[in-house]
């Protein structure tokens, strides 16, 4: 096994996440192929309970893996499937540690960070690294590691001494540091500094890893002279000295790899030059530059909880970029906090409040994302009954659907204080409820999670057809609460269809309102796996909806045998 380490320095954000994902790519243009780990120093187990404010999305795994985002930044460049062993944090390694301890796999020995966490640390990386993740059955030919956080933070130092280790262990052709790093402008100066990246090699090298490329981040390409500085006081040859400037997409990163002969100097540090092709980039180079080139677009009302940091519906906006470039648009995404659209904040908030249901009512379709807690459902429900009453197109994902039926429920049937047991248990008409194999007492890996089955109920339902007229779907899961099975009767009644269910056919997987041009809801979260080339079903119909192509597409899949 190869391996190839990203490890950042000066601050964190750089985008070591893309960065290693890019060069993820550039390898498997070079007929490699990789396999990915991120190692995450926290003290969580998995990301699964974290803020969405503080650490982005959760990305969630086939396998049920709650995960860092970058993770999804893996699947989606190098189109494989990882697992939640994938994801290495500080708590998965000390509970693996001290369930041996406690087990006594260590009888008589003092149990340590050195050796005992480091070692499980590097047998971690070992075994999961030989885990095909893009279905073949052999091992990949090289495991591309980014190690979070910075360099020099002390929650990650045990893990620089088993990289430390591990990298003596295989020997120098099998491994290969890359240090990616921010090269600042100062304002006043206007000079390239290199200084900060000085300090951070000085850091990584004092911990027993030395850098063999450098991928420096900056706003505008690095001078010459500037590359020559890093390269004399970093120890880094000119030619292995990257630069990573801003581009209009990140889908130019692995041409600016590319370009900059970064695999080259990567498969020379591990003597695969003899068995790789050069790199062939031609899809990758017409998405770049195609969605450049694009001038129309879209507008999207992105109605949540959470929109005061993008990144936390991070996999929700890469599915609406997959299905707006898949039809020549580029999508222009109207951030909507829903808190501002509920009655209160007319008079607390009246400009942000008028600003909101203005960017609402100019929005081409409307879209819900998934959540947690109270805050916000309101908002959440007046946009989705503005979409239904007005014709919009709507996708309401996992709590997006849920709020529909909310919606509905109290719209059409008149129960007034329909709702979820989320938000109120007490609720005489509970049209959402607790999971029967949810667990109350703890939070972390209890919602159902993962890839589940959905089976289509008919071919003449709009999702059925966006799917190919499939009998069924695999779509990834993360959900305490559901729609009610004993209120499904009335609602269908009322003119909701729930054309998908689940296995059993008790829990409720898709919604849609045959009365309405595009009026969609579903449990499970389908931003997971939309590809780059390859956009979720679900996203593009809202696209093609938002568009007035909805029917001509249907129309053509059906002609075509689909």
């Amino acid at each position: 096994m190869k391996y190839v380490l990203i490890s950042g320095g000066v601050v964190s954000g750089l985008g070591k996440g893309v960065t290693a994902s890019s060069i993820g790519v550039v390898l498997k243009a070079c007929g490699l192929r990789v396999t990915s780990i991120k190692i995450d120093p926290y003290l969580n187990i998995d990301a699964g309970t974290m803020s969405p404010f503080e650490h982005g999305e959760v990305f969630v795994l086939d396998d049920g893996g709650e995960v860092d985002l970058d993770l999804g930044n893996y699947e989606r460049f190098l189109d494989v499937t990882l697992t939640k062993d994938n994801n290495i944090t500080t708590g998965k390694i000390y509970q693996s540690v001290l369930e041996k301890e406690r087990k006594g796999d260590y009888l008589g020995k003092t149990v340590q960070v050195v050796p005992h966490i480091t070692d499980a640390i590097r047998n971690w990386i070992e075994s999961v690294a030989v885990i095909p993740v893009d279905g073949n059955e052999d091992p990949a030919d090289v495991c591309v590691i980014e190690l979070g956080g910075t360099v020099g933070d002390i929650e990650s130092m045990p893990f620089i001494e088993a990289l430390r280790q591990l990298s003596f262990q295989v020997g120098p052709d099998n491994f290969c540091l890359i240090h990616v790093s921010l090269i600042p402008v100062l304002g006043v100066v206007g000079e390239q500094k290199t200084k900060p990246t000085q300090h951070s090699v000085r850091e990584l090298r004092a911990l027993g890893l030395t850098p063999h490329l450098l991928a420096s981040r900056s706003a505008e390409p690095l001078l010459d002279s500037t590359k020559e500085k890093l390269s004399q006081f970093c120890h880094v040859p000119v030619n292995n000295i990257l630069n990573i400037h801003d581009v209009p997409n990140i889908w130019h990163i692995p041409l600016l790899l590319r370009n900059q002969n970064a695999h080259h100097s990567i498969l020379q540090q591990l003597n695969l030059l003899s068995r790789a092709t050069p790199p062939d980039l031609r899809q990758w180079t017409d998405m770049a530059e195609s969605y450049d080139n694009l001038t129309e677009s879209v507008r999207i009302a992105m109605v949540g909880k959470y929109v005061g940091l993008t990144d936390s519906y991070l996999s929700v906006v890469k599915a609406l970029l997959h299905a707006c470039v898949a039809r020549s648009l580029r999508p222009s995404i109207d951030w909507i906090a829903a808190s501002d659209l509920e009655d209160d904040s007319a008079q607390s908030t009246p400009e942000a409040h008028a600003a909101a249901w203005k960017t609402l009512k100019s929005a081409a379709c409307v879209l819900v994302p998934g959540g947690f807690g109270d805050r916000g459902v309101r908002g959440m429900m007046l946009a989705a009954k503005y979409a239904r009453e007005n014709h919009v197109p709507y996708l309401g994902i996992c709590l997006g659907m849920q709020i529909s039926v909310i919606e509905f429920a109290r719209s059409v049937l008149g129960w007034e204080r329909a709702n979820s047991i989320e938000f109120d248990a007490q609720t005489p008409n509970p049209v959402v409820i607790f999971m029967p194999e949810g667990s109350r007492t703890h939070m972390g890996s209890t919602m159902r999670l993962g890839s589940r089955r959905t089976l289509l109920q008919t071919r003449d339902s709009i999702t059925s057809k966006l799917y190919g007229n499939s009998e069924y779907v695999d779509e990834r899961h993360r959900h305490r609460y559901e729609v009610n099975p004993d209120v499904i009767e009335t609602l269908e009644e009322a003119g909701l269809k729930f054309v998908g269910r689940d296995e059993s056919g008790r829990r409720m997987e898709i919604l849609e309102h045959p009365s309405h041009p595009y009026y969609v809801g579903v449990q499970f979260h389908p931003e997971f796996k939309s590809r780059p080339g390859r956009p979720s079903a679900l996203f593009l119909g809202l696209i093609l909806a938002a568009t007035g192509k909805l029917e001509a597409h249907i129309t053509s899949i059906h002609e075509n045998g689909s």
